[in-house]
């Protein structure tokens, strides 16, 4: 038997067994350097000082890997930041000196307890994706299914129309060209001449006619025509949609990164503005904003309140006008009208150039820090000891030359992610087209964070009044109606215009 188990290379054998009768070891001594068996292990177990420094584990072939590499001394620790074993000088004096050290059995236990409640969490995980995959495969065949049916009946719908009145309006003309055969042949057979005389006038009608005839022409002008170039115009257009929907589906089944249908933001979002602006206007509903230009500059701050409890996914879509600099973000809720008192994160456009915008945590003992970006710094409410900065970083993306200004996007979709605590921002191109602009990792302080808004200028309320020139010869400020001098009403060029809105 013992021939076999040293004929088994998987077997470790006991070091202090004679050679002839070598039994299986059931401890490794890191310390000694020697696998023992239940006989030899004897000593380990019961003597004090042993059973407390050597430490013991299951038995394992020993290649002079039980050695620091740096120290030369045994390795007796396991570092659980580092996932590596160390020695006791790398314990107590070098770069682990700091970290979470366990006994190799104390270490053994904690991971192997740990695995067995990763594994559970990823079974349960992988049994809810299941169910998850399929209704998601369901929904998605459905989505795919609707949309080519729709494509289909609209292309058949189309041809059908379209085929029927050509088929019929050829139809018609081969009918002519078979009056025409008809008068020929009744007039050839008429061997009377003065009757052939009188039908020859309607037959070299009919004859004019049938030569006219061009069977490859669709539909012959007229108010039939025009009807049903008109129809087929407007099917086509349902059709392009049809096609748009389809591609649509199929871009968000193969590519969900980049490619979303465009789902308008809910009607319970509205603008709430924060400060009072003569010259912006809300519609009824609180979903556009406008801007008078004869009102004075465009600078105000809005909040986005919502009418129902927020979920743990919060999302909005806001038109912006190329026209305008603006700021779209969270900010807090007490400071709004004055974002650099308190923190905020954002997607800025000023002066035609993207940024992001986000409050950092600064600590005030460090003497080297310093204020960057927007240069603002403040302390927090909810953090008295702790100082803030609001950062400002320009946004750059690869082009033909090198790096380039960001784009600036039309219509941008924000993600605010509750329990992740991080807000993310999108360019819509088109009803499934999105690109990823950035996304901020935001701090998970409990900060009183609300969606916003900020259009024009920071410093736009302190600008220069522009001036209009009466005919009276006589000037007058940008926000009055009437002259200064004869009182003449001011009738323009005064536009409005719609620079906001919650898609």
């Amino acid at each position: 038997m013992s021939d076999n188990m040293q004929t088994d290379p998987k077997t470790i054998l006991c070091d202090m067994c004679t050679d002839e009768d070598r039994k299986p070891a059931r401890k490794t001594c890191m310390k000694c350097e020697i696998s023992m068996c239940v006989q030899h292990l004897q000593a380990h177990l019961t003597t004090p000082v042993l059973l407390q420094t050597h430490p013991l584990t299951e038995p394992v072939a020993l290649d002079g890997n039980t050695k620091c590499p740096q120290h030369g001394k045994l390795l007796e620790y396991y570092c659980l930041d580092d996932m590596t074993c160390v020695c006791v000088s790398c314990a107590i004096e070098d770069q682990h000196r700091l970290h979470n050290m366990k006994t190799f059995s104390t270490a053994h236990k904690e991971l192997v307890e740990k695995l067995k409640a990763e594994q559970q969490a990823l079974q349960e995980k992988t049994d809810d994706e299941n169910v998850g995959l399929e209704k998601w495969e369901k929904s998605e065949r459905e989505k795919v299914g609707r949309s080519s049916v729709r494509l289909l009946e609209a292309v058949t719908n189309l041809r059908d129309i379209s085929l029927t009145s050509v088929q019929s309006s050829v139809s018609a003309r081969m009918a002519s060209i078979r009056t025409s055969r008809s008068s020929m042949q009744a007039a050839q057979n008429e061997t009377d001449t003065f009757r052939f005389l009188q039908m020859y006038s309607q037959v070299h009608q009919d004859l004019e006619k049938a030569k006219a005839v061009d069977v490859r022409r669709g539909l012959e002008p007229g108010d039939d025509c025009d009807k049903l170039v008109e129809e087929i115009r407007q099917n086509g257009e349902k059709m392009v949609k049809q096609a748009s929907h389809f591609w649509g589906s199929l871009l968000t089944l193969v590519d969900p990164e980049n490619h979303q249908e465009l789902v308008a933001t809910g009607s319970d979002l509205i603008f709430e503005p924060q400060n009072s602006v003569s010259s912006i206007s809300l519609t009824k509903d609180k979903r556009k904003v406008f801007y008078n230009s004869w009102l004075g500059p465009c600078f105000a701050t809005l909040l986005i309140g919502s009418t129902r409890s927020a979920p743990n996914l919060q999302r909005w879509i806001i038109s912006l006008t190329k026209e305008s600099d603006w700021m779209v973000g969270l900010c807090d809720k007490k400071s709004a009208q004055n974002l650099e008192n308190g923190p905020v994160y954002g997607l800025h456009c000023e002066d035609n150039r993207l940024s992001c915008v986000m409050t950092e945590k600064e600590d005030s003992t460090d003497p080297s820090s310093s204020s960057r970006g927007m240069g603002v710094q403040y302390t927090g409410q909810s953090n008295p000891g702790k100082q803030f900065r609001v950062s400002s970083t320009l946004l750059t993306h690869q082009g033909k030359d090198g790096d380039e200004d960001a784009p600036i996007p039309e219509t941008v979709e924000v993600f605010w992610n509750f329990t992740a605590s991080t807000l993310s921002f999108f360019s819509r191109t088109g009803q499934y087209q999105r690109e990823e602009i950035i996304t901020l990792e935001m701090s998970r302080n409990n900060w009183g964070l609300v969606p916003f808004v900020r259009l024009g200028k920071e410093n736009a309320q302190n600008s220069i009044q522009l001036q209009w020139l009466c005919s009276c010869g006589r000037s007058s400020s940008f926000s009055r109606s009437n002259c200064n001098s004869c009182g003449k009403t001011f009738t323009g060029p005064f536009t409005t215009e719609l620079v906001c809105e919650l898609r």
